[in-house]
């Protein structure tokens, strides 16, 4: 199915049940959690595509199995 088919049939699915508040806002809260799913897919795609940012995290893996680090406060860390 195209994108195209597939937004035709999420909307023909919602319209048998636009009369229902109740069910209307099960399927809003569903479509809200997937949405929220695929943002953070993006964001840690995004952030897995730089070498760079890996190395970090793996550093701070091992630095955390180690029990190295430190705590900073928030407002720190834009300092």
């Amino acid at each position: 199915m195209t994108a195209l088919q597939l937004n035709a049939e999420l909307f023909r699915e919602l319209s048998i049940i636009a009369e229902d508040e109740g069910l209307m806002k099960k399927a809003v809260k569903y479509i809200k959690k997937l949405s929220a799913k695929k943002q953070t897919m993006d964001e840690m795609e995004y952030i897995m595509s730089s070498p760079e940012m890996v190395r970090i995290i793996r550093q701070g893996e091992k630095d955390i199995k180690k029990s190295r680090g430190h705590v900073i406060k928030l407002e720190d860390l834009w300092k």
